[in-house]
């Protein structure tokens, strides 16, 4: 955006000398070369931010900037049956299930779709990580813990993807 301001700042100055030149000698063809020099590298920029902007809203609504995107789980380092988080979103498409467990208490994350079935599960595991890809489309899903007892414990969340 700084650059913007910067490059339409140039664009004024150099209209602004064009314009002042003064006498007949007839010779404007370098201040009219500064101009369109100072649009087109006006034009650019502004397509720059443009792209950065969309490119930024797409990641804040769930996603990264691509038809893929990741989803983190961690489950409560202290051995509590709990996620560190109960909610979730993400974009639908192909999505990559990081889980981590730094704890000894065996965990896995699982999820299920709204019919109850599971879609995507990674391995159970104690004190390390795994991940899985499910291809999600718009809903609500669950994610949970699989590890008998745990989810009834409140191993669980809701999943949003747009």
């Amino acid at each position: 955006m700084k650059k913007l301001v910067a490059l339409f700042a140039l664009l004024l100055a150099a209209m602004a000398l064009a314009a002042c030149g003064g006498g007949d000698d007839g010779d404007t063809s370098a201040a009219g070369g500064a101009v369109e020099e100072v649009e087109e590298k006006a034009g650019e920029a502004k397509d720059e931010v443009e792209e950065k902007a969309g490119e930024a809203k797409e990641e804040a609504e769930g996603g990264s900037a691509g038809s893929a995107s990741t989803l983190d789980f961690e489950a409560d380092p202290s051995g509590a049956l709990a996620f560190t988080t109960d909610s979730a979103t993400a974009k639908a498409g192909d999505v990559t299930v990081n889980f981590t467990n730094s704890s000894p208490v065996p965990h896995d994350v699982a999820i299920e779709d709204s019919s109850g079935e599971t879609i995507a599960e990674t391995e159970t595991l104690a004190e390390g990580s795994d991940s899985t890809t499910a291809e999600l489309k718009p809903g609500e899903y669950t994610f949970y813990c699989s590890v008998p007892g745990h989810r009834q414990g409140g191993m669980e969340g809701t999943l949003t993807v747009k």
